[in-house]
């Protein structure tokens, strides 16, 4: 498991936090300053003051201040999460489309932030990573679109390293991000960082294109809409299928259990001489352990802000 916590970051600093964060499923708690608005099926509003936002991979969100177990407010699962810095304050949002709900916080100032990797849900399904997805796409880049070719893996940029870089048919250069699930705008954004920051490389001419693919399961709507926006694309492609460790044991067996054995019979060894008749000697069957087979058990960024990070 792991947990990455800020102190007092910036605005920005926090806005970089929580779009990693949400693209990592992680679950995430910020603590400070802030305002809260609902609008949907009624309408309400908090003034500022100290309290705690938790928001959960499956889409929950809730406001908690210090009285009661219950939220002020909260968005069920389901729900999508953003976040932006708008007017000098960090905005997180919670939208819901059916029906239409968005609940809005507004921080002025961020004391904590916390994102925390937790597993052992009680519904967990293993999926692939995003390595895997890279390396699906390595081993087959046409899937991607005809004729791509990639040319590096996580290449350095101003704006970091970027999941895949390489040429299209064309000789265009094309960017790739990666998802390994659904995503929103915050993935779209990531990825407008990164091909600026190529197309302003000094050594590009200013005139070439530069491709940007966002590379996940899903998008939501919203994202679709900021992808046409900026002139980029989305190609629908999974991670591949975890293999279930035990799976090829279990089929070599049951293999060999479906084979017919065949019959031995014992040599039969001298009798000594007797008054008696001689007792017919058969063959004995050799018994065969796979008579019942196994089963394998299943697999189960600088400033004034300090990061604590631990694994």
């Amino acid at each position: 498991m792991t947990v990455t916590t800020l102190h007092t970051p910036s605005h920005r600093e926090a806005l970089w936090e929580l779009e990693s964060a949400f693209d990592r499923g992680d679950l995430i708690t910020v603590f400070g300053e802030c305002s809260v608005e609902y609008e949907g099926r009624a309408a309400s509003t908090l003034g500022l003051g100290n309290r705690l936002l938790v928001l959960k991979p499956d889409g929950s969100a809730l406001v908690h201040t210090d009285e009661k177990r219950t939220p002020v407010n909260w968005q069920p699962p389901g729900s999508t999460h953003h976040a932006a810095v708008r007017d000098g304050r960090l905005r997180v949002r919670s939208e819901r489309t059916s029906p239409d709900e968005t609940l809005t916080v507004r921080f002025t100032a961020v004391h904590q932030l916390s994102a925390m990797g937790v597993t052992g849900g009680r519904d967990l399904e293993v999926t692939g990573s995003e390595a895997d997805l890279r390396r699906r796409i390595l081993e087959d880049p046409d899937l991607v679109e005809p004729g791509f070719e990639p040319t590096a893996v996580e290449r350095d940029s101003a704006a970091g390293p970027m999941d895949v870089f390489g040429v299209d048919a064309s000789g265009t250069a094309v960017v790739l991000e990666l998802k390994r699930r659904r995503v929103g705008p915050s993935a779209v954004s990531q990825l407008a960082r990164y091909v600026d920051a190529v197309a302003e490389e000094p050594d590009r001419d200013p005139d070439a294109a530069v491709r940007g693919i966002l590379v996940a399961p899903s998008i939501t709507d919203r994202a679709a809409e900021l992808l046409a926006d900026r002139g980029f694309e989305h190609v629908a492609l999974e991670p591949p299928e975890p293999e279930t460790p035990g799976a090829e044991t279990k089929a070599t067996d049951s293999a060999e259990a479906a084979e017919p054995k065949a019959e031995t019979t014992e040599p039969e060894e001298p009798k000594a001489e007797t008054t008696e008749p001689e007792a017919e000697t058969l063959g004995t069957e050799t018994a065969s352990d796979d008579d019942e087979p196994i089963e394998a058990d299943a697999p189960e960024p600088s400033g004034s802000a300090s990061r604590e990070s631990q694994q």
